[in-house]
């Protein structure tokens, strides 16, 4: 058996792993269990080889370190179907990235004659103004706007409906359960370096082939596709992540996220030949503890730059390694990314 197969199975539960429930929260604070089987706590060099059978996929796993917090990276070439993935099956906060489902879902609506781009929705604030559809998509992406976001969530049915668009095209990795303003809210109750939040969560195996479907055209028409990643290519947030390591003709379209002691990105960008990557990169923690980063303004800000060096760091080692792998189909002859 593979050790991705075994890691899957083990995230999933194989090992019954207890679970706790904060509220109306379930978690599940199985990391150090789930590290300890898989030999990826420490991540000592030694243990690379015997974890993960790629070099490209070594050398993330060295950079995903997770002595200091939770990493999960998805990576897939459409071209070829070759996947990297480190602990791409634990489920991590989206914060904003949940925002391209939501986006995706009244896309799809639109596809199917429900609503239209030019349909107006107010803003969820007082004297809110009343906003055409393609003004809430291109702002809730490419500057993050949490109320162009609750506009579409409440106007597409809310978070079930996002749920079970996701369910319909294959991605079950994903539970979306609160608006924004509620997610800000409550946000800081849950450390996500050590416990795992099932409210509001992904794993990155699920972003990245949510990305690959949709720029692959499996679940919107031309027109509604051509609108998301036109937003997506116009991001302006987290420009010290992904941006920050690949070059302009990388052709980068992609959406962060940001909450207490996680930061994340997920986007599509394309190697020197043309060939496109979907990527998911979520990180948590860098910093001792939630109280210590919270406690001190500087250590926070500081944590913050950490994570978002992380992303930016393994971004560049994923550009870097597909750009220059052979086309290598044995190891991933089995992967499946359809969705």
């Amino acid at each position: 058996m593979r050790i991705r197969s075994l890691a899957k199975l083990l995230t999933m539960g194989a090992l019954s792993l207890s679970l706790s429930a904060p509220g109306q929260a379930q978690t599940k604070d199985y990391s150090a269990q789930f590290d300890q089987v898989l030999g990826t706590e420490v991540r000592a060099p030694q243990s690379f080889d015997a974890v993960y059978d790629n070099a490209l996929e070594q050398r993330i796993s060295q950079l995903a370190d997770g002595s200091r917090g939770r990493i999960g990276v998805y990576a897939i070439d459409l071209s070829t179907g070759q996947e990297i993935g480190i602990l791409a099956d634990q489920r991590f906060p989206m914060a904003s990235t949940s925002k391209v489902a939501i986006a995706a879902t009244y896309l799809a609506g639109v596809d199917a004659g429900k609503w239209s781009l030019t349909s107006e929705w107010r803003l969820p604030r007082p004297g809110g103004a009343h906003l055409s559809a393609r003004q809430h998509i291109d702002l809730m992406i490419s500057k993050s706007c949490n109320d162009c976001t609750d506009a579409l969530l409440a106007a597409v049915g809310g978070p079930r409906a996002v749920n079970q668009w996701m369910r319909n095209a294959g991605l079950e990795e994903f539970e979306l359960t609160r608006d924004i303003a509620t997610l800000i809210r409550e946000d800081g109750r849950v450390d996500p370096a050590s416990s795992v939040d099932l409210r509001d969560s992904a794993t990155p195996r699920a972003m990245g082939q949510l990305l690959a479907g949709i720029y692959q055209g499996k679940w919107l028409s031309t027109s509604s596709r051509n609108v998301l990643m036109n937003a997506m290519r116009a991001t302006t947030t987290g420009k010290k992540r992904m941006r920050s390591a690949l070059p302009t003709g990388a052709g980068l379209a992609h959406k962060t996220g940001t909450l207490s002691r996680t930061a994340s990105d997920i986007g599509i960008f394309h190697t020197p030949d043309g060939r496109a990557i979907a990527a998911a990169i979520y990180v948590t923690g860098q910093s001792p503890s939630m109280a210590v980063e919270n406690g001190n303004r500087s250590r926070k800000l500081e944590a913050r730059q950490m994570r978002d060096a992380r992303i930016s760091t393994i971004a560049g080692a994923l550009y870097r390694g597909f750009a220059s792998q052979d086309d290598d189909r044995r190891v991933w002859a089995d992967a499946d990314y359809g969705g």
